[in-house]
């Protein structure tokens, strides 16, 4: 007996009745009269009762199959009998009556049962059963003909010859079924049916108008078994591929091999993706043995150049799907195609795999059988391949974003010359992660790189900054004085008198140098002592209530002073700052054109910038010491340039400011550290610290034997400390002199000695404001650095 049956509310039965009247009524004989079966097919049947009517037990078929087999002929075309794989099977059951040698050998099994399960996509088997029953009755016995409900039934079944997965499309025909009505409604009303139409996916509702054991099916089903395997596959490829971290997780990437195999139908068939990253290729296989979901921490990298010369690279110089029938008869097997060989790989499927047309990985099917792979699986390995490039590319975006994650964390923002160092260490840091050894962040050093620094100051900004503050709380105090002088005047109480002479002890106190607190006190005491008079002293007359007025027009309410001279100020020291750096930004971006470096900047009362350039700072190599000479030549031509700017921008100041300029020279290469605690680059070792000594205290330098400041507003301070420091700055000066930057006026200093720094020497130049070749180099960016401070 059929084992569905025991949950199926609906009865079914086997019946030839619908096949016969198929006959009766449709087929043209030869050897009798008219239609209807041939004599001998009638005799035959006459001759077997038990193939009449409802038929039970199955049993009772066997020794009649070739008789089944002829009147089965007009559903079964010979022509398709051999080829296609057809059955006839119970109504609403998967229980076979007849089936092609293709149905017998691909979906039964020896004791004749069923091989596979349904590929349940959402439905279960049974679900779908009773909506085909569900179906056949509204159609069959109460003319429903739209909107019925169809599901496409495809069954797994291992492939004998290989033993995986194979798709098939069962194609049901209901034409042979008849429904019989056993107590269910002859007809349904407008409001059954309205029902009917809203719920036609939902048996549960069904039922109730239209109960199961009501209506029963005889006759049988023909179905037609497709192989739809393929499309099946590259469906669930697409699937999964799309799904977050499903290709490269263990499981998911088993699956993915799995699939492939059936794909391909080679059950040896193992699945490799690389995936290119700058100068290194991480190879994703299920040989590395994963156990994360990461794609660097579940592979095993190497460099790209490993793999020159090797199938990989003939695959990308293709730059299509290639298949290699035997490496092992390929010549000169480069060392990735002998490790290759060594894994048990003989024929392979390479593709190279791009994301918006960049190259981002590879694609590797192989099988340890030589001629596996062929021109037909190459066009289905190329339909995958858009998959694969998407799915690698999320893996990548993903890594990219947990290596920049860690990055922000631990080194905030990075400058681009130097991230792939830091890149690396992430990556070697992930590394150690995934395999379970505890892991920190290794040093970023950088040795025997050359310094350069160079700084414009704001002359004299602090007293700058002192005269504006004392200005605003002279102002201050004035506007409070001359309301406490009106209210005195209005009404003489001696209260106000000494009220006024405090106001103008505190005038006294802020006229010289500012002591610690100094404003905040002047503040504190016009907020508590003068303002909480206000209300009194508005009725003290108008001239009173004109003195309040003016005074809290003047006093910023957020900051509780006024903020008028010292807005000017930094007004005036914002737009220097922006100016300038707009201008160093400008040529900075053209010098990082000509060779790679590190760059840092700050902005404080001026702009000072740190450049750092070696070997070591080039991801690849290439650098030439010609690079460090032509950036110390720039610095003193951008120098001229921060100048020109300087002087320019004095028209547009609330505040005159004067700058000075300063480029320190050092040829000794030195090993810079970045500290993770500070998140900042740092010179490394005792012996290098002296550029630092030197650059943090330089700015303050004399010139030796008077009481002169290096630092001259409109000329340029060169400070060296070796003799082929100097003759390769003279050298420079020389040119520029001849360009028209600089005047000939030119000065050779010896410097006092700063505390731990002795010994150092200065050229300084001036500028040549006027000049037009500095103008239109200068000049050229003004615009553009305008534009950049509008952004």
């Amino acid at each position: 007996m059929d084992s569905f049956r025991e949950e199926y509310p609906f009865r079914y039965v086997l019946s030839f009745e619908p096949l016969l009247r198929f006959w009766n009524e449709n087929m043209t004989v030869f050897d009798g009269d008219g239609t209807g079966l041939p004599d001998a097919a009638k005799k035959r049947l006459d001759a077997a009762p038990e193939l009449r009517g409802s038929i039970e037990d199955l049993s009772l078929l066997t020794p009649h199959m070739e008789l089944i087999e002829r009147l089965m002929s007009p559903v079964f075309p010979e022509a398709f009998w051999e080829t296609d794989a057809l059955a006839a099977v119970v109504p609403f059951s998967m229980e076979h009556v007849i089936g092609s040698p293709a149905w017998q050998r691909l979906l039964v099994t020896e004791d004749g049962s069923l091989r596979g399960q349904l590929h349940e996509d959402g439905w279960s088997f049974d679900r779908i059963r009773l909506m085909r029953a569900f179906n056949l009755i509204l159609g069959e016995c109460y003319g429903f003909s739209e909107g019925l409900w169809e599901y496409q039934l495809i069954w797994v079944a291992p492939d004998q010859e290989t033993g995986l997965d194979r798709y098939y499309h069962i194609k049901p025909d209901l034409r042979f079924v008849e429904v019989r009505n056993l107590g269910g409604p002859k007809e349904l009303s407008d409001r059954q049916r309205a029902t009917i139409m809203d719920h036609l996916t939902e048996p549960e509702v069904l039922r109730e108008i239209l109960p199961p054991e009501h209506y029963e099916f005889a006759g049988f089903t023909v179905f037609e078994a497709e192989d739809v395997t393929q499309p099946q596959i590259l469906r669930a490829l697409d699937k999964g591929l799309i799904e977050k971290d499903s290709v490269f997780s263990p499981a998911g990437f088993l699956r993915l091999q799995h699939r492939l195999r059936t794909l391909f139908r080679n059950p040896e068939l193992t699945v490799g993706v690389a995936a290119i990253k700058g100068d290194q290729v991480y190879l994703l296989a299920k040989s590395c043995e994963m156990q994360h979901n990461c794609i660097f921490g579940d592979s095993r990298h190497a460099p790209i150049s490993e793999f020159l010369g090797s199938v990989f690279d003939r695959a990308l110089e293709a730059d299509k799907v290639v298949h290699i029938r035997d490496l092992q008869a390929e010549p000169n097997l480069s060392r990735a195609d002998q490790d290759i060989l060594a894994m048990g790989t003989r024929s392979l499927l390479l593709a190279p795999l791009y994301y918006q047309e960049q190259l981002i990985g590879t694609l590797k099917l192989g099988s340890p059988n030589p001629g596996e792979f062929g021109p037909t699986d190459a066009m289905v390995a190329t339909q995958m391949l858009p998959l694969f490039s998407v799915a690698l590319k999320r893996a990548l975006d993903k890594l990219d974003n947990d290596v920049q994650v860690i990055i922000k964390e631990k080194c905030t923002a990075v400058h681009p010359s130097v991230e792939w160092r830091f890149h690396r260490s992430v990556m070697e840091h992930l590394e150690r992660l995934h395999a379970g050894v505890s892991s920190e962040l290794e040093p970023i050093v950088f040795r025997d790189v050359y310094p350069l620094y160079g700084a414009t100051d704001i002359r004299g900004s602090s007293d700058a900054r002192n005269r504006s503050i004392r200005a605003d709380l002279d102002e201050h105090l004035q506007l409070g004085l001359k309301l406490v002088q009106a209210a005195r005047d209005a009404r003489p109480i001696p209260i106000l008198q000494e009220l006024a002479h405090r106001i103008d002890e505190f005038r006294d106190g802020v006229q010289g140098e500012l002591g610690t607190g100094d404003e905040e006190r002047v503040t504190h005491f016009m907020r508590t002592e003068v303002e909480p008079l206000f209300p009194l002293l508005r009725g003290f007359g108008v001239r009173v209530s004109e003195a309040i007025g003016a005074y809290e027009r003047e006093v910023d309410s957020s900051l509780g002073t006024v903020y008028s001279k010292r807005k000017e100020f930094e007004e005036s020291v914002s737009l220097f700052n922006e100016r300038l750096s707009a201008y160093l930004d400008l040529e900075e971006e053209e010098a990082q054109s000509i060779f790679p470096h590190y760059f840092d900047k700050h902005k404080t009362d001026g702009v000072d910038h740190v450049i750092y350039v070696g070997e070591s700072m080039v991801e690849g190599g290439g650098f030439n010491e010609i690079y460090a000479r032509n950036l110390r030549l720039w610095q003193i031509m951008v120098a001229c340039g921060l100048a020109w700017h300087t002087e320019h921008l004095k028209a547009e100041l609330k505040v005159p400011l004067a700058a000075t300029h300063l480029v320190l020279v050092n040829h000794n290469p030195l090993s810079i550290r970045f500290r993770f605690d500070e998140k900042r680059f740092d010179v490394d070792g005792a012996y290098d610290i002296a550029h630092e000594i030197i650059r943090s205290r330089i700015d303050k330098a004399m010139v030796k034997g008077g009481r002169e400041r290096l630092t001259q507003p409109g000329k340029i301070a060169i400070v060296y400390s070796r003799p082929e420091e100097a003759e390769e700055m003279h050298r420079h000066i020389r040119f520029l002199q001849s360009q028209g930057y600089i005047t000939d006026e030119m000065e050779a200093l010896d410097l006092d000695d700063l505390p731990d720094v002795h010994g150092l020497k200065a050229f300084r130049v001036k500028v040549d404001l006027e000049s037009l070749a500095l103008a239109k180099r200068a000049g050229r960016s003004v615009a553009l650095s305008l534009s950049a401070q509008v952004v």
